[in-house]
């Protein structure tokens, strides 16, 4: 291919680094072409025609010259400003950090990954319009996340061998429920309601997660950030700000 390839796409701000005096590299989940570096040139300058448009959150049509290690911002057009509104709200800024942060984790670069760019988009959407209680959304969003990349969690039948449940025992090791013979020891033993409330989350069954008590809410984030952090392997640095500001409000 003669020259530098121009490509146009959806794309959800991720993360963003200076770089120089005046530019940014932006890391972007885009719909069709999976999660993409860009440098983002005199984006820093006052006069950038396009600064605001490339902060986290923000969902952007952006157009980019293919480069061999990073790719080239030419435009970008606001498609949802949600980064702006969900800004003005703390509760929904921590969480929305920790939903790109994992999301980063979850996809690869120029792999396609539009369920996931979906989810985080309707997320986004969710925490700008107020739609629900903030920690609600991140839980749907990280159980919905897991889930395509293939790390569904069952909160009924017993996740080792398959018994129908529902089952009392959580094993974070084992990957949900688990049946009495299968509870390997240091599984929890979660109020059936939690239960509940996780399926309700997996499923989109927003009845039942607004409904949900805020011990049952407390007890599903705690579930599910431990699920999450056992099979990235790794601690998700923003969700210890959700816990801080979640227990300041109760």
């Amino acid at each position: 291919m003669v020259g530098m390839p121009l490509y146009r796409d959806e794309a959800i701000v991720l993360r963003t680094h200076k770089l120089g005096e005046a530019d940014r590299i932006i890391t972007m989940l885009t719909r069709t072409r999976g999660r993409v570096r860009a440098v983002a040139k005199g984006v820093r300058r006052t006069r950038s025609r396009f600064g605001s448009r490339l902060e986290p959150g923000m969902v952007v049509d952006v157009q980019c010259y293919e480069g061999r290690n990073l790719d080239t911002v030419t435009q970008a057009e606001t498609l949802a400003a949600y980064g702006e509104a969900i800004a003005r709200d703390y509760p929904a800024y921590t969480a929305a950090t920790a939903m790109l942060e994992v999301a980063i984790t979850l996809t690869e670069e120029h792999e396609p990954q539009t369920q996931q760019f979906l989810l985080l988009a309707g997320a986004l959407r969710s925490l700008a319009e107020r739609g629900h209680e903030p920690t609600l959304v991140l839980d749907a969003f990280l159980l919905r996340s897991l889930a395509v990349a293939g790390w569904a969690p069952s909160f009924s039948d017993c996740a080792r061998c398959g018994a129908p449940g529902p089952h009392r025992a959580f094993s974070v090791q084992s990957g949900g429920a688990v049946c009495p013979p299968c509870r390997p020891p240091g599984s929890s033993a979660p109020a059936p309601e939690t239960f509940e409330l996780l399926a309700g989350l997996l499923s989109g069954d927003w009845s039942v997660a607004d409904a949900a008590e805020p011990r049952h809410r407390s007890q599903a984030s705690g579930l599910v950030a431990a699920f999450l952090q056992w099979q990235l392997e790794r601690g998700v640095r923003s969700l210890r700000l959700v816990d801080r500001a979640d227990s300041g409000a109760r």
